[in-house]
């Protein structure tokens, strides 16, 4: 399969681009942080994502979804990476949606339209530990009734504070560290006790840790398997690894391009600062390292349209990369701005911040390096 995106994902492309850049460049992201705006996302702009049909991108079409593929959804995340758009469509459209499609039951069919319509936003609760460790499960859902009790905390939840409904991952069965014993439930986002504290990340996106305090569960808020939710969990947090490395790529490739026009105005000692092999060599070889961070990320969501339980290791290498590559980019691109990369004023130093959540979120560079160690056998 060429890595290259074909004619209609071309489309998309720039059609996400128009959209995106027009509606939400990066002073929109500046105006939502300096006003300190209640719920960090434009509504507005996530109707219009409903209406182009990005919401429901991987929402079937019987759900009044686009049917699109994990590609597609790519596309769109390197646009929000490259204007550092504040939007639900990760934990919403990506998360929630696999979340929902690969568990099924009663209710998915329903929650999917509401979600393809722009009606319902979602969150992934997953990680209770500062760094991503999703086996490590301490929220406990005990037997109460025909359904069940949940008590515990997660932290980090991309977009807890504005979801409708949340993806909670709990335990009702086995040790914190246990594979097995891990069971994935739906929970109102307003049900009594459960607790919601905004925590907004350093590059100023949305975040929330959340507590449960006795909260009942109904037995149909059980989103696959009791005890088994464990391939579930894996094959959200892929989707979302693989759609966060594509965000890294726009992040990435966004402050690659302001930097390289930059050396071409810069002048020093009378030149341009582009002019001075020093400086080219670092360009070229960040350069190089971008166009392998995109064919590998491409090809991860490719693999996860084509056979999904086989694209795990090529999901770990592309977030690897893009970690990497990331961190790369926006350090070459402040040092290169010289101090005025230092300043707020001056856009590149939010792409530092954005990379920098973009690594850690759902796994850095060294987490994924394990886990393809750990494929091949070592």
């Amino acid at each position: 399969m060429a890595l290259v995106l074909n004619e209609e994902q071309s489309m998309l492309r720039d059609s996400a681009r128009g959209l995106i850049g027009d509606r939400a460049p990066i002073a929109h992201l500046r105006k939502l942080r300096d006003s300190r705006d209640p719920l960090g996302y434009s509504r507005e702009l996530w109707k219009e994502f409903a209406e182009m049909g990005f919401a429901g991108i991987l929402v079937p079409e019987d759900n009044g979804g686009s049917a699109l593929g994990h590609v597609e959804a790519g596309v769109v995340m390197e646009e929000i990476g490259r204007n550092l758009t504040p939007s639900p469509f990760l934990s919403t459209a990506l998360l929630g949606v696999t979340a929902l499609k690969k568990a099924g039951g009663a209710r998915a069919g329903e929650l999917l339209s509401k979600i393809a319509a722009g009606d319902l936003l979602t969150a992934f609760a997953c990680d209770e530990k500062p760094r991503h460790t999703p086996k490590h499960v301490e929220t406990k859902a005990t037997r109460a009734g025909n359904g069940f009790t949940l008590n515990g905390a997660k932290t980090f939840v991309v977009d807890g504070n504005v979801a409708d409904l949340l993806i909670v991952t709990a335990r009702t069965a086995g040790g914190v560290d246990d594979k097995a014993g891990i069971t994935v439930l739906l929970v109102d986002a307003k049900a009594k006790g459960v607790n919601v504290e905004r925590t907004i990340m350093v590059d100023a996106h949305n975040a929330a840790r959340i507590t449960f305090d006795n909260v009942a569960v109904d037995a149909d808020a059980v989103l696959g398997e009791i005890d088994g939710g464990a391939p579930l969990v894996e094959a959200i947090l892929n989707v979302g690894r693989a759609a966060v490395a594509s965000e890294l790529v726009g992040v990435s490739e966004e402050g690659f391009g302001r930097t390289v026009a930059y050396l071409k105005e810069r002048k020093q000692f009378g030149k341009t600062i582009g002019e001075f092999q020093g400086l080219q060599h670092r360009i070229s070889h960040l350069y190089c390292e971008l166009e392998v961070t995109r064919a590998a990320v491409l090809k991860s969501l490719q693999m996860l349209d084509a056979d999904f339980e086989k694209a795990i290791p090529f999901v770990a290498l592309a977030k690897a990369r893009a970690s990497a590559s990331a961190n790369l980019a926006v350090q070459e691109a402040v040092q290169m701005h010289g101090g005025i990369g230092m300043t707020d004023e001056v856009d590149i130093g939010l792409f530092m911040k954005r990379a920098r959540v973009g690594q850690e979120l759902f796994g850095d560079s060294r987490f994924h390096s394990d886990r393809i160690a750990r494929f091949r056998g070592y």
